[in-house]
């Protein structure tokens, strides 16, 4: 009878390790995603024009002229197309781009990694960039499927220090982990792109081939890394509160809003300061090129505050 009840009092300890394994598991799931404007921190916001207003002419140009981007393009062969649009389009109003492969390619120019796996790829990538910053303090990380307007990332981080650490785009949530979504462009200061070059010595913290029962994608896997130094994602909104980071075309917004927003379909869709789309043919990007940066109504005057001038040298629209 003893040992009856042994193995009962065994069996009835393993049931409960093994349902609170399944619950820990259940509140840790990466499918379980949700947005986090459904929380009311982690924002930061565009400066309005009656902020913009409050400045001295002087210090506007001082930081219009100090906002800098180094954008992190990581791309693959089998993308080419892709790879080669983001060359002719949008990367040309990086301040620098640099192009991350797994694999060289004669046709265009990149670092070539060597590596297959993703977030080794990206963990390289990020260790390089900061190696190679120079005066740069702000990076964006991208994929080339990834259409970004960086005029508009200057202005959502021109009150912003980059000596404080930011992690910003669009912000989700999986289980207890808030992260910023690859597919809509990650925005990262200096003070977290060194935090995370330091934290990638630390295997435990942050693996680099990951230990987890499933594979993180690389933007959670990101996000782990950086929770451990004490930097957590942020949504990236205007002065209204809008997304500025998109994971769908504009197209697709569009559409959304017609069916959500049929009485003001352009006010349900997007930001006027949007700094990503994505999700769009290498054809669309070039027509985003077309209207973004070429076509003006002649004669109307838009009264911006500031002005971001292309990197010198460079051939940008």
């Amino acid at each position: 009878m003893l040992s009856e009840g042994g193995s009962f009092m065994k069996g009835v300890v393993l049931g409960g390790l093994f349902c609170l394994v399944l619950s820990l598991l259940g509140s840790f799931s990466p499918g379980t995603e949700s947005r986090t404007e459904d929380h009311h921190h982690h924002h930061v916001k565009a400066p309005s024009d009656d902020e913009l207003q409050r400045l001295s002419d002087t210090r506007v140009q001082e930081l219009s002229n100090q906002v800098r981007v180094s954008c992190i393009i990581m791309v693959q062969p089998k993308i080419l197309v892709y790879w080669a649009t983001a060359v002719d389009t949008w990367s040309k109003h990086c301040d620098k781009a640099v192009f991350y492969t797994s694999e060289s390619s004669k046709a265009l120019d990149a670092v070539d990694l060597n590596e297959k796996d993703d977030w080794a790829r990206l963990r390289k990538a990020l260790k390089h960039a900061y190696e190679n910053a120079g005066d740069l303090r702000w990076f964006f990380v991208a994929q080339p499927t990834t259409f970004a307007i960086i005029e508009n990332l200057k202005y959502l981080v021109l009150t912003k220090d980059p000596s404080e650490p930011f992690y910003l785009g669009n912000a989700m949530k999986s289980g207890e982990l808030e992260y910023v979504l690859y597919d809509s462009g990650i925005v990262l200061s200096y003070e977290a792109l060194k935090r995370l070059v330091h934290v990638f010595q630390d295997e435990d913290k942050c693996p680099e081939r990951g230990r987890a029962l499933w594979k993180l994608s690389e933007d959670k896997q990101l996000a782990v890394c950086l929770k451990y130094t004490g930097v957590y994602a942020e949504n990236g909104e205007d002065a209204h509160g809008k997304g500025l980071f998109n994971s769908k075309s504009v197209d697709s917004l569009i559409t959304d809003s017609m069916r959500d927003n049929p009485t003001n379909v352009v006010e349900g869709c997007c930001s006027n300061m949007a700094v990503t789309f994505n999700g769009m043919s290498p054809n669309q990007m070039q027509v985003m090129m077309y209207g973004v940066y070429r076509l003006r109504p002649y004669g109307h005057d838009f009264h911006d505050s500031l002005m971001f001038h292309p990197p010198e040298g460079s051939d940008n629209d």
